[in-house]
Formats: C-alpha cells, structure tokens, sequence
C-alpha cells in the first residue's frame, strides 16, 4: 500500500510491502497542515465546483499534481503544458487540446486526483 505522510513541512511518499517501508519520494509540502492524528491519511475527494463554460481538459490516470503551470486568464496555444501529473513514478504532461484561454484551474500542486477529474477548463 502507498501512503503520503506530512512531516515538519516535507511530504514523504512510502510503499509498505511485507511489513517493511520503501520512500519512493519526498518533496516540500504546499503549505504546512495541522498534525494528523494517524499516519495514514486518505485522500479526499475534491468539493464540486461549478464548472467554468469551455472545454474541461480531464485526468486522464489517477496521479499527483506535480505542477500547475497555467492561472485563470492566461491564454495559452493548442499544445501547451497546462499540468503536469505524477502517476507510478512516472510524469505526465498534460497539454491544451486547443488554443484559448484558461477559464477555470481546478488542479492544485500536491494533490491526488482520479481519472476524470476535471483539471482546467479552456474558453
């Protein structure tokens, strides 16, 4: 099983297999979090948001947001890397389908999404 552990501001990625624990990462923490009580914390589903009118560019695997590289309003062009998503050790870039500009950013760095989940959404 994987988990994340928040310790003094670092994130700690670790497998447990057979009663022993392998880090696969470590990076800094977004923004400090209270103590949790356990050290295995689930993720939570995001809140429903109403989506912003455009095309919703989606997940496409279950992963971690490694990197936000688009705001609100920004244009961006038909390939451009709207996000980038960390999946079994591997990065994904995910890229505009079409010129326009960036109406919504539901992504946030450091977060779990499933497949589907809505990331930007391009007018």
């Amino acid at each position: 099983m994987k988990y994340k552990v928040t310790l003094r501001g670092r994130v700690y990625e670790v497998e447990l297999e057979h009663g022993e624990a392998i880090l696969l990462d470590e990076y800094e923490a977004a923004a400090p979090a209270p103590a949790a009580p356990a050290a295995t914390v689930p993720a939570a589903p995001a809140a429903p948001v109403a989506p912003a009118q455009g095309e919703v560019v989606k997940s496409p695997m279950p992963g971690n947001i490694l990197k936000v590289a688009v705001s609100v309003g920004q244009k961006v062009a038909e390939g451009e890397l709207l996000v980038v998503l960390e999946a079994m050790k591997m990065e994904t870039d995910i890229t505009a389908p079409r010129a326009g500009t960036v109406a919504q950013v539901s992504a946030v760095k450091g977060t779990v999404v499933e497949t589907g989940a809505p990331l930007v959404v391009i007018a």
